[in-house]
């Protein structure tokens, strides 16, 4: 048959600087040319796979649809096959030669001068055409399923002309190959090219098999010698008439012994059937974990997790996990994978995944998505939004239906979810209003409580007010003074727990956060103010003066424990002030410039220490006194500096000697 005549022509594009542009910005990850060929090669699988349900295909009884990619260092190549429903010469003639993109003028104009942060709109026409990215040179052999179809080979060296004839494929589908430009030819590597197929490919719907084209024909030389080797030796067998009868046995007995070790069939890269696109009935515990050890390579197991599985008003299925998250929660970032129709598309594209989200780890599949022509930027529109609500509406559901259902379970894991529904409280305002009632404060006995709970359980002794500890050791004596008077006080220890009250006291106008050090007015005696004037004049001057600190606020209550001789106290207001100061690097300056008032001492007028200084303001040891009082105020509420931690020991030991004497 005569070969038919070579067309040739100019790509209708009606301009030449598509190319340059696609080159320069039009995918903003120069790897993403993998998964745009693999997509299309899946697409042509999944096409042929719905004409054969449709009966306008017959494949063969032993058919299995596959995707290869083949490397080769050498020839610095890439090869993407597949068996799908190929392409007639007309086809490649509409889908190729015509850029498949509305507008090219259009797009052209607004777009060349662009960075790729702009939204170009589509739907992924120019996927072929990343293939130029990296690649100086394009061809494709493609066979159509129908009947009678000729092959076609058609190759493009990068610019807007190109050439297409008859092709000499036997067999239908597709095969692409990129002849790479000196800058790519790192994907012809089998480790980097596996890597971009792991990251893009791995949950693809068709089986995808890699080769190294390299490491085959070196097998194939290698297994040439062994058949040139073992046809010498049959001869060198001929010739040898020497060879005992008994030798021969013996040697025909150990060959029987050593059966021929069989190849490994090849496996495919990537899993075709993801764990999310399961119904989650048909899902296991093991399998859930197994699934975030893989994906997330991460061995700490999860808490627990959510499956989406939504079909209507749209199409959204997924796995969120919930880690096990650290103290920290401005470092905290964990990963939400984004697919369409099982291909990766991003990490944690906010339009998607609320902000709070993405401390979770997870990947969400929606093919409904609207994406760009680079699959890597959602177009901003309503629906995008939907898609968002929906997933907060389903995380927070789901944590109430454990605080409602498995109390104990929710319990268990609040100290590690805090963090997380904290700052979902903080960033959307619909999963703040779902959350409200479920969020809970572990008490000094190791109780949880709800907000109403512990301001109900209070109301006699401190009305409206809620009491918290930001560090149980630091602050145990007044712990202990809270205990004593049968006061209850909330553990809050993390970096998110300031911004998170303050939130609360907006929504609650009524109720106010103390910390435990902020007021001592439940732990002190009823006493007039004029008892006290003179003895807090007297003290304060003597106090002053020895600690060289005139602008330390002094305060002298009589405070029902008299073994407790001193106390730091801080006013709520100026201690968050200073937290606020020391997040925006400002720690080094005055709280005072803002209003804050500082921390004050207060002594305790009914402890004999204090006494002893009052009765002796020139006493041979009432500077050590006044000072290690002032220590150890300090100690009870934050650790002393290295050099006040060393005066203070100093001072320690020669209290000790003092006694000995």
């Amino acid at each position: 048959m005569a070969q038919a005549k070579t067309k040739q022509g100019s790509l209708s594009i009606n301009s030449e600087n598509i190319f340059p542009i696609i080159k320069k910005w039009l995918y903003s990850d120069h790897d993403i040319f993998i998964r745009e060929l693999v997509s299309n090669g899946c697409d042509a699988v999944t096409k042929l796979k719905k004409l054969d349900i449709m009966g306008e295909f017959d494949p063969a009884d032993d058919e299995k649809y596959r995707i290869d990619v083949i490397a080769s260092s050498k020839d610095k190549t890439l090869q993407f096959i597949d068996n799908g429903l190929g392409m007639t010469m007309d086809e490649v003639e509409e889908y190729i030669n015509q850029i498949a993109f509305s507008g090219a003028e259009d797009f052209l104009a607004k777009y060349k001068d662009k960075t790729n942060e702009e939204q170009i709109i589509g739907h992924f026409g120019l996927g072929f055409y990343s293939a130029f990215m990296v690649a100086d040179k394009v061809t494709i052999d493609t066979l159509s399923y129908q009947k009678d179809a000729k092959p076609v080979h058609w190759e493009c060296d990068g610019g807007t002309e190109y050439s297409m004839e008859e092709g000499n494929k036997e067999e239908r589908g597709t095969c692409i190959t990129l002849y790479l430009n000196e800058d790519s030819v790192e994907f012809a590597n089998e480790y980097r090219c596996k890597e971009v197929l792991d990251k893009y490919c791995s949950f693809m719907p068709v089986e995808i098999y890699f080769t190294n084209a390299d490491a085959a024909l070196e097998t194939e030389d290698d297994e040439d010698i062994v058949d040139a080797e073992a046809t010498t030796e049959e001869n060198t067998e001929d010739t040898d008439a020497e060879t005992t009868e008994d030798s021969a046995d013996a040697a025909e007995d150990t060959s029987e012994e050593e059966p021929k070790k069989e190849k490994e069939a090849p496996k495919p890269i990537n899993e075709t059937e993801p764990l999310w696109t399961k119904h989650p009935n048909d899902c296991t515990e093991e399998e859930y974990k197994d699934f975030y050890r893989n994906v997330f390579r991460d061995f700490k197991e999860p808490l627990f997790w959510i499956h989406l599985n939504m079909d209507y008003p749209f199409n959204l299925k997924g796995i969120l996990y919930f880690p096990k998250l650290n103290n920290e929660y401005d470092t905290l970032e964990g990963t939400i994978k984004l697919y369409n129709n099982q291909v990766f598309i991003a990490d944690n594209i906010k339009e998607v995944i609320p902000e709070f989200l993405m401390l979770l780890k997870g990947v969400i599949d929606c093919p409904d998505l609207p994406l760009n022509v680079s699959r890597s930027a959602l177009q901003n529109d309503g629906f995008v939004k939907k898609i968002s609500d929906y997933i907060t509406k389903k995380v927070a559901d789901k944590l109430a239906g454990m605080c409602k259902t498995d109390k104990e379970s929710y319990e268990k894991y609040w100290d590690d979810l805090s963090p997380f529904i904290k700052f979902g409280c903080l960033k959307d305002d619909k999963f703040n209003e779902k959350m409200t009632d479920y969020i809970l404060f572990k008490n000094i006995e190791g109780k949880y409580l709800t907000l109403p709970e512990y301001l109900e359980a209070g109301k006699e002794k401190y009305e409206n007010k809620v009491f918290y500890i930001t560090d149980a050791q630091e602050q145990a004596s007044y712990i202990q003074m809270f205990k004593d008077e049968g006061m209850d006080a909330v553990l809050l220890n993390h970096n998110i727990d300031n911004p998170f009250i303050t939130h609360l006291e907006q929504k609650n106008t009524n109720v106010k956060f103390l910390r435990i050090d902020a007021d001592i007015d439940n732990f002190k005696e009823e006493t007039s103010e004029d008892e006290l004037k003179e003895i807090t004049e007297s003290l304060s001057e003597t106090f002053k003066k020895v600690l060289e600190n005139d602008k330390l606020e002094i305060k002298v209550e009589k405070l029902k424990n008299a073994s407790v001789s001193s106390m730091l106290t801080v006013s709520e207001d100026s201690r968050r002030m200073q937290e606020m100061m020391k997040a925006y690097g400002m720690a080094g300056m005055d709280p005072s410039m803002f209003g804050g008032s500082g921390e004050t001492l207060v002594l305790n007028a009914n402890n004999n220490l204090v006494q002893y200084v009052l009765d002796n303001k020139e006493g041979e040891n009432t500077e050590l006194i006044c000072k290690q009082l002032y220590d150890l105020a300090q100690l009870s509420n934050h650790p002393l500096s290295a050099d006040a931690m060393t005066a203070f020991i100093t001072r320690s030991n020669q209290i000790l000697e003092i006694l000995t004497k």
